[in-house]
């Protein structure tokens, strides 16, 4: 099992560069490489060519550390076939860095509409249709986080759709923050994942249905915004024993390609103290559970 840092709180404050350094510092030895302008921007075409790819990766081995995974976003499955066109051949690209980082896993989201659910599943196989092949072709796993405002929210809605690609090569990212938003389901997602839950994000949020759905006030009352945070660990109503032992019941803190990511984004000014706590928090937390620190 690895646990990686995510940089999403060094993106304005850091050169790509520095990222794996930075993540040393820390007290991490993972980096997950998330959407930075000399990246991999939300919904552009990834910037990387092969001269920033080679001084990343020398930075990557200067600073001791790994990259298990890359994180893009892209609208590969927008109901607009234009922009989930454009999509594919930023994803495409994305495979392209990934295999020249030597970095054999890619942890996305669906991004598509929930207004638009029959139009963006039927965008999402298309996309995955041309997607797929590759994947598999490289040796690569290819995992999705059904994130709030996608057109497939909920936990097991969304392990159904994946689970109709009938790829091994697919599997679930398991976003604590977002539990509220999968349905609360855990228990009984974990174990019909299996071994298909690859990897898991720890911070924190509150659960936005309580106190009878007031938990936060939006006007109008009628928004359909999503609301949650990336808080640390303990500052939310996420039950953290639960998912550590929903971890330990089902083997994923056993195996050696599992991946734990932190990724706290709201306290970028405590960046440095918060991300050092998280890496004690999550250490506890497999300890508690009978499991070694990594």
């Amino acid at each position: 099992m690895k646990i990686a840092y995510d940089p999403t709180p060094l993106h304005h404050t850091h050169r790509l560069l520095d990222f794996p350094a930075a993540t040393a510092d820390l007290g991490f030895e993972h980096l997950q490489l998330t959407p930075h302008p000399d990246f991999a921007t939300h919904f552009r075409y990834p910037k990387m060519d092969r001269d920033l790819i080679r001084r990343f990766k020398q930075a990557v081995d200067a600073a001791g550390v790994s990259v298990p995974a890359l994180l893009p976003v892209q609208r590969i499955a927008w109901p607009d076939e234009a922009k989930r066109t454009a999509a594919v051949k930023n994803f495409r690209r994305v495979i392209e860095i990934a295999v020249d980082l030597d970095v054999r896993t890619i942890n996305t989201e669906f991004s598509g509409r929930p207004e638009s659910f029959e139009d963006s599943e039927e965008s999402f196989y298309r996309s995955m249709d041309e997607l797929l092949p590759i994947i598999e072709k490289e040796g690569m796993e290819l995992n999705f986080d059904p994130h709030p405002d996608d057109f497939v929210e909920d936990g097991h809605e969304a392990w159904r759709v994946l689970r109709g690609l009938d790829s091994d090569a697919v599997g679930f990212v398991y976003v604590a923050p977002h539990t509220f938003h999968y349905g609360d389901c855990l228990d009984t997602l974990a174990d019909e994942l299996g071994k298909r839950l690859r990897a898991v994000y720890i911070s924190d949020a509150y659960d936005h249905r309580a106190s009878h759905g007031l938990r936060y006030i939006a006007n109008p009352p009628t928004t359909s915004a999503r609301v949650h945070q990336h808080l640390k660990v303990g500052d939310g109503d996420v039950d953290f024993d639960a998912l550590f032992a929903a971890l330990r019941r089902t083997g994923f803190l056993d195996r050696p390609e599992a991946l734990i990511v932190s990724n706290v984004f709201a306290e970028n000014e405590n960046n440095e103290s918060v991300s050092r706590f998280q890496r004690r928090r999550i250490d506890d937390l497999i300890r508690e559970q009978g499991g070694p620190t990594v």
